[in-house]
């Protein structure tokens, strides 16, 4: 798997171990072979997730994290997108001021709030959403699934 990560704040994070932990976890529950994945992954400010969030699906306010497949597994056949020899899913960007925040109100650590950030995200990359109550449950029930396997549900 080739990971990019992008960090567009003056604040120093050393998580790489585990973001890959939960990408890789992610990907073994999809059953998507990871050797021939590449993400990027990108921390920014509430500013400029502010102006992502506005510039791509026109909603003007801050958010935690946003995600930009670049496979359509929403409107192609799944099976012909895992038979690439290689698959660019796509980009995440998280906002670390919105993570910090929310790890604060829901009562546990950053590296955990960036944790699910990462796992939620790369869901959408592999065309998971939780717009219908339907999906929402297949979705959340996923990304549980991931974060008990690696020990951080909560």
């Amino acid at each position: 798997m080739k990971l990019i990560i992008n960090n567009e704040t003056n604040e120093d994070i050393n998580i790489k171990n585990h973001l890959e932990k939960v990408i890789r976890e992610v990907l073994n529950v999809e059953k998507v072979d990871q050797e021939k994945c590449e993400i990027s992954l990108s921390f920014v400010d509430e500013e400029k997730i502010r102006q992502l969030n506005k510039d791509f699906r026109s909603i003007d306010r801050v958010t935690d994290v946003l995600s930009f497949p670049i496979e359509d597994f929403f409107n192609e056949d799944r099976e012909n997108i895992l038979e690439k020899p290689y698959l660019m899913l796509g980009d995440v960007v998280i906002c670390l001021d919105v993570a910090r925040k929310q790890a604060d109100e829901l009562g546990h650590s950053f590296e955990r709030e960036i944790m699910y950030l990462t796992c939620h995200s790369i869901f959408h990359l592999l065309g998971y959403d939780h717009i219908e109550d339907d999906d929402k449950k297949i979705m959340r029930s996923k990304e549980k699934e991931v974060m008990k396997n690696l020990g951080v549900f909560k």
